[in-house]
């Protein structure tokens, strides 16, 4: 029989080493055993530090461990009816060993009765796929894989862990997102058993954030949505599963229709993300809905394939796409007007446009910064074609950059106070007043306060004529 094969944990973060050393060697004195899982063996696997740490508990009766963890940390029993417990001020998740039944619909239907006898690989079972059913013994480092997840890590293969999976659909859409993050494969029976499984009773807020790591983490998130067509899911997103077979011009985008153009825009994104988190979450969100337009613009003239208005069309589609997986209103409000301006750098570039075309644009979208990448990523999804670095995109932030109006909206010039020192007294008219003062503003009458107080005088005067 061969050595158990081991694996070296990476933890960077001294406080959240020090503290998985305690526990082990609490556990350990209290005739216990204590063994990483999930999401954390998989990553020590591939090399990457871990930043959270999920232990489970065997030997070790549920009220024995709280009285263990007690001694030595404040602990926090928020998921205790889940059979987690938290440790206080750290990602640390401690549980012991549980078996689930189906008892309702959704991800939190479960009835969990906890086991600290229970068996490794039935353990194991519950967890969704092969590669997050590992087990690391924080002792010794030695790696317990009952259901072959070190194997199909190795050979970057996503496959279920047994006919338990069916249990949860939101497994379908962590899938979407493992695929994406690992740049893997999907097992064939995975595939076949994923079609098997209905989006039942999850929560919005559930969805969107398998969708919020396919977005930030995903390193070919292509996969991930391909994924979503070969299982059936896409049929959950219908301006997405549109996209699919919808046409395109083939001098224009010889890569093929609609959907595979999304697709390596998509990529292409995830190869230019920065790091911050939000911008990289509403970029992102724009670059995958940027052509749900298309479908119900696309006609084929004299011999071509066009799609005019498509941007202005893609915005409602965008905005119901958004609604059903977040209430984050701010967060939609800053996508949606990317997706219906994404052709606007190119066209401004090609017009040489002025300044008050660009101050119009930066009051549209927000943050023309953000539109740069979208429409950047739109250039890069035509990977057969010569990409030229894009000189719209850098022309046009050069511009606003001068303007200031690069990662901002102009700001008004003339303000609410400006007009109660000039007497106006508010009401609905001080609000048109001040619009028609920014909208003069946008089209450049005038640069300075002095200006625009001159302005606001004029537009008063002319309403106590009225």
């Amino acid at each position: 029989m061969s050595a158990p094969e081991k694996i070296k944990l990476r933890i960077e973060d001294v406080a959240l080493r020090k503290a998985q050393e305690a526990i082990s060697k609490a556990i350990a004195a209290a005739d216990g055993r204590a063994y990483l899982v999930g999401g954390c063996v998989r990553d020590a696997a591939l090399g990457i530090p871990a930043k959270d740490l999920d232990i489970e508990v065997y030997g070790v009766k549920p009220d024995a461990l709280i009285e263990i963890l007690s001694q030595h940390f404040r602990i926090d029993l928020v998921g205790k009816a889940f059979g987690v417990i938290k440790i206080y001020g750290l990602p640390i998740d401690v549980s012991i060993p549980r078996r689930e039944s189906k008892a309702g619909l959704g991800h939190k239907g479960f009835t969990i009765l906890s086991d600290p006898e229970m068996a490794f690989k039935e353990a194991a079972s519950r967890r969704d796929f092969t590669i997050n059913a590992m087990v690391l013994d924080l002792l010794t480092g030695e790696i317990i894989d009952p259901f072959g997840g070190l194997r199909d890590l190795k050979e970057g293969v996503l496959r279920h862990t047994g006919e338990k999976f069916v249990e949860d659909p939101l497994r379908v859409l962590r899938g979407m997102q493992f695929v994406a993050r690992f740049d893997l494969e999907v097992a064939p029976e995975t595939i076949a058993l994923s079609r098997t499984i209905e989006s039942e009773g999850l929560a919005r807020e559930r969805i969107f954030d398998e969708w919020r790591k396919l977005i930030l983490k995903g390193i070919r998130p292509s996969r991930g949505l391909s994924f979503l067509l070969d299982c059936g899911w896409i049929r959950y997103y219908p301006e997405l599963e549109s996209l699919v077979g919808c046409p395109q011009d083939p001098g224009w985008h010889p890569e093929g229709d609609v959907w595979i153009h999304t697709l390596h825009c998509m990529d292409a994104f995830a190869q230019e993300r920065t790091g911050d988190d939000l911008e990289d979450l509403v970029v992102g969100l724009a670059v995958l809905c940027h052509d749900f337009g298309k479908p119900v613009k696309t006609e084929f003239k004299e011999g071509k394939t066009r799609s005019k208005g498509h941007e202005k069309a893609g915005e409602e589609l965008t905005r119901s796409f958004l609604d059903r997986m977040t209430n984050q209103q701010d967060l939609i409000e800053a996508i949606v007007p990317l997706v219906s301006a994404h052709l606007r750098p190119k066209e401004l570039f090609d017009a040489q446009a002025g300044d008050t075309a660009i101050r119009r644009l930066a009051r549209h979208v927000g943050r023309i910064d953000r539109l740069v990448r979208v429409a950047r990523a739109d250039q890069l999804g035509r990977p057969q074609m010569p990409f030229d670095g894009f000189p719209a995109g850098q022309w046009l932030l050069e511009r606003a950059r001068a303007l200031e109006v690069e990662d901002s909206a102009p700001r008004p010039i003339v303000l609410g106070r400006h007009l109660i020192k000039l007497g106006l007294k508010p009401g609905p008219h001080f609000g048109r007043i001040l619009e028609a003062c920014y909208q003069a503003q946008i089209e450049g009458q005038f640069f300075t306060l002095e200006e625009g107080i001159e302005l606001a005088k004029r537009l008063i005067d002319q309403k106590k004529l009225k």
